[in-house]
């Protein structure tokens, strides 16, 4: 294999699993959202999918000029429906004819925790959400985005969120929309989730 990226992901464990290896076939992809918030999901190591202490990770591969982890949601409480997650984003965003692409990402915090973060990513870039509203993470016209999301918390390991309520009935219009036709990105043996 020449050229890729490794990600090493990592977080406090509390008991020990035996080293396990899962290949990329047998992740459990899903395709979230409707119309311009259409992106595949690769759970790779999330509840339900993969047996682990702490960590919850995925991949989201979002079309040009489509946005993801939109509407714009938190999980730094533990309290019913969220669970109290930090987050790391990597990202690698396509190249164009004229070299690399360009994404942004908003992360933005409560009146008692503020935060205020609207970023310019490139490949290679990371952004950290310790608390707070995130997303939407948006691939901009004419380049595709991949970011891979790290999470853990001290509490249950569950991916429990809480949309930001002033854009939470974005969600319902997705019923009336269709799936980006450019999804999937790739088509192969994977198992697509139910």
């Amino acid at each position: 294999m020449s050229g890729g990226r490794i990600a090493l992901p990592g977080a406090r464990a509390t008991r020990d699993l035996p080293f396990r290896y899962v290949s990329a076939s047998d992740a459990v992809i899903e395709m979230r959202g409707a119309g311009a918030c259409s992106r595949q999901v690769n759970n790779l190591c999330l509840p339900g999918t993969f047996e682990a202490d702490r960590l919850i990770v995925c991949e989201v591969l979002t079309p040009a000029g489509n946005w993801s982890s939109y509407p714009p949601h938190k999980h730094d409480e533990n309290r019913q429906g969220e669970c109290e997650l930090e987050e790391i984003y990597y990202f690698e965003v396509a190249e164009g004819p004229a070299g690399p692409g360009i994404a942004y990402q908003r992360v933005y915090g409560t009146p008692e925790r503020p935060l205020d973060l609207l970023a310019e990513v490139r490949s290679g870039d990371v952004v950290l959400v310790p608390h707070g509203w995130h997303g939407p993470s948006m691939a901009a016209p004419g380049y595709d985005l991949y970011y891979l999301n790290v999470m853990a918390g001290p509490g249950e390991r569950a991916w429990l969120i809480c949309d930001d309520p002033a854009h939470a009935w974005v969600r319902a219009t997705w019923d009336a929309q269709e799936l980006d036709a450019r999804l999937p990105f790739y088509s192969d043996h994977r198992r697509e989730a139910p």
